[in-house]
């Protein structure tokens, strides 16, 4: 039996998805639409050379039609309903259509209606997922970015009213002080002058004290013919001198007013631009994130191709290894710009090499597991725990603070390369949550409890984003890979196929596949399984000598491997 539209993706999701062919345990991949039967790759080929089944509708498995649920008719109860009728719009059975009631009425396929209908529901949950869902969100967002804005731009002119009243009152000191400084010259002068006339009546006081004693001594003489003497004669009184009364200065006041101060500030007013409404993205350009250049769109264009070619293949081949120079253990690998790549251990060393392992450059950070990732611009961002703060390193290698974390510890984090938001996965005490924020680091959306209140996370040290903008992380206390959509709502939580499972590295691919490093000592495996929860594979198990810690898949779809007890990177080709 197909499973119903309800069943198709189950809360919990972990089947392990197998041929349908009895005796046949192989992956399945396609789907024969009037067997409804699951078929892996050979038992495909058998089908479609087969007599029988040559002409059959054979699909991959995602576009498979659904299967007609088992129905009784109502009215004969030992008949499966299987024909519509058009007019009456109810299943019949294949009795039914010989009743009077349906003479003449036109009968369509059942199974091919109830299929259109799954498909239009399909079609519309889709575009309320990936448009109405998301295109309302990023409206809701952008109003959050406007309020943000708004605080700042208000600040701004708060300061700026600040600053020109500042100046105002710079320019009024110096005035004050120009007009004291003249008060004071003014001073200066009149004392000069009334010093002078003061200066003047000593010297006429002293001249009279001199001139009084000669006419004692005169007085005084006793031969009066001195008296009668030319010098006698000369004595005169001089004239007082005269001085001028000096006019003192007046204090003419200004005259102002609130408004003419007023008029001298600056003040806050609205630019003569009508407001306009929100630009809501059409249906058809709303999975355009970024606005592409030409050789963007391209380098899309090629990704796609290549993704239509690719398929999981049925076995893992080994490509080459290579020695990682500066570490100690693989515990993280960042993917950079032109096959550049991050690798850092437990012991704090974070190392960049080229393809082939050379050593390019080496830092020293606060450590951790996934606490590293590179920008689409080039640039390294690593959390420090320890600090709560989020560094960036740019391509000339100057370290700069981006984003302080305040009272959370920054544990893991991702770029997205979807619209360049960075994820952050953080704890607090017994708290945990993944934060997204913007390219510019304005926090914008935190992640921490489903709907029904319940935790999602307990140590969310790894973290990456998927193809259709889940969130997916490895939370080390949860044992599970939980996955969230765009908007933070539960999708799923994968526990692995063993009866212990401890999620470490994981990354995402072209495909939409998960791949999660199972880091249990006892059962160290690499899974993966597809975007909605369903198992496909174990990639790699213990038993072919491996210890996987972290994954990540490069720009040939290669998937490069790092080991928990070594410092080798084993790179494998895992899809034809």
């Amino acid at each position: 039996m197909a499973m119903s539209a309800e069943e198709e993706i189950p809360a919990m999701a972990q089947h392990y998805l197998v041929c349908g062919t009895e005796d046949c345990k192989r992956n399945c991949q396609f789907y024969c639409n009037p067997c409804h039967q699951r078929l892996c790759e050979r038992c495909r080929d058998e089908h479609q050379e087969s007599p029988d089944t040559k002409d059959h509708e054979v699909v991959p498995y995602k576009q498979r039609k659904p299967q007609l649920p088992e129905e009784k008719c109502n009215i004969h109860p030992k008949r499966n309903v299987e024909i519509l009728c058009k007019e009456c719009n109810v299943p019949l059975c294949a009795k039914c259509i010989f009743m009077i009631e349906h003479t003449g009425h036109q009968l369509d396929d059942l199974e091919e209606k109830y299929a259109e209908k799954v498909a239009f529901c399909r079609s519309e949950i889709s575009k309320i997922q990936e448009y109405y869902l998301s295109t309302s969100q990023g409206l809701k967002k952008e109003i959050k970015e406007d309020v943000m804005e708004i605080k700042k731009t208000m600040d701004d002119i708060r300061n700026s009213i600040k600053a020109e009243a500042e100046s105002l009152k710079e320019l009024v000191d110096r005035v004050t002080s120009d007009k004291l400084e003249q008060a004071n010259k003014i001073e200066e002068t009149l004392l000069k002058t009334l010093n002078l006339q003061e200066k003047t009546y000593e010297d006429y006081t002293e001249y009279l004290e001199k001139l009084l004693k000669e006419f004692h001594r005169y007085k005084s003489i006793t031969n009066f013919r001195v008296l009668f003497s030319e010098d006698f004669d000369k004595l005169k009184i001089q004239s007082i001198p005269e001085t001028t009364q000096l006019v003192l200065p007046v204090f003419t006041a200004g005259q102002f007013y609130k408004d003419d101060v007023s008029k001298l500030l600056g003040s806050v007013n609205f630019p003569n631009t009508k407001p306009y409404n929100r630009r809501i993205k059409p249906m058809e350009t709303a999975s355009t994130q970024l606005k592409l250049t030409g050789k963007q769109m391209r380098r899309d264009a090629e990704k796609s191709d290549v993704k239509q070619k690719l398929s999981l293949s049925s076995s893992v081949t080994k490509v080459r290894e290579y020695t990682v120079p500066g570490v100690g253990r693989v515990y993280h690998i960042s993917l950079g710009k032109s096959g550049r790549l991050w690798f850092s251990d437990d012991r704090r060393n974070l190392v960049q090499t080229d393809l082939q392992g050379n050593q390019l450059q080496k830092i020293q950070t606060s450590g951790g597991y996934g606490y590293h990732t590179v920008t689409q611009d080039g640039d390294l961002i690593y959390t420090d725990r320890k600090n709560k703060v989020i560094n960036k390193i740019k391509q000339d290698n100057t370290v700069t603070e981006f984003i302080r974390t305040e009272d959370w510890e920054p544990i893991s984090i991702h770029s997205s390369h979807i619209n360049r938001d960075l994820l952050v996965g953080m704890i607090k005490g017994r708290e945990a949550k993944v934060t997204r924020y913007n390219k510019t680091g304005k926090e914008i959306q935190n992640i921490q409890r489903d709907n029904k209140g319940q935790k999602l996370y307990g140590y969310p040290h790894y973290i990456t984003e998927n193809i259709n903008g889940d969130i997916c992380t490895s939370d080390f206390n949860k044992d599970a890979l939980v996955v969230v959509n765009k908007s933070g709502q539960h999708r799923f939580s994968y526990t692995g196929q063993g009866s212990i499972f401890i999620p470490y590295g994981i990354c995402t691919d072209l495909l939409g596949h998960i791949i999660v490093c199972n880091g249990y000592h006892g059962n160290r495996t690499l899974d993966i399984i597809d975007q909605d929860g369903q198992f496909l594979s174990l990639l790699l198990t213990q038993q072919q000598g491996i210890r996987p810690c972290c994954v990540c898949v490069d720009d040939q779809s290669h998937l490069h491997v790092g080991q928990s007890n070594t410092n080798t990177a084993t790179v494998y080709k895992y899809l034809q």
